[in-house]
């Protein structure tokens, strides 16, 4: 019977879990802006160019920017959710688990 979890420990473990998911989308999202900058780029204009270089670079910043924002989000989001745990816990008596 679970009747209690870690705050942190929850916090720290959904950091790593959203922070792999964020960098995932983050390469999807590189990966679909190099082609579309890429795209742009070989349009022709100098405008196009100028919009498909910056797409390029906001698809390499979401690699850095998205595992980091995802992570700093899922470790707020363990301890809120380990918080609310406690509380039904302590009402409802805990989480029975069976497990052979």
């Amino acid at each position: 019977m679970i009747r209690k979890i870690g705050v942190l420990s929850l916090g720290k473990l959904m950091a790593i879990m959203y922070a792999l998911i964020g960098a995932l989308f983050g390469l999807l999202y590189a990966l679909f802006a190099l082609i579309g900058g890429g795209a742009m780029m070989a349009a022709g204009s100098g405008d196009a160019a100028l919009g498909g270089g910056m797409m390029m670079g906001l698809g390499v910043a979401a690699v850095i920017v998205l595992p980091i924002l995802y992570g700093i989000l899922g470790f707020i989001g363990g301890l809120i959710s380990a918080l609310f745990f406690n509380l039904a816990a302590r009402f409802a008596g805990g989480l029975e688990i069976e497990a052979s």
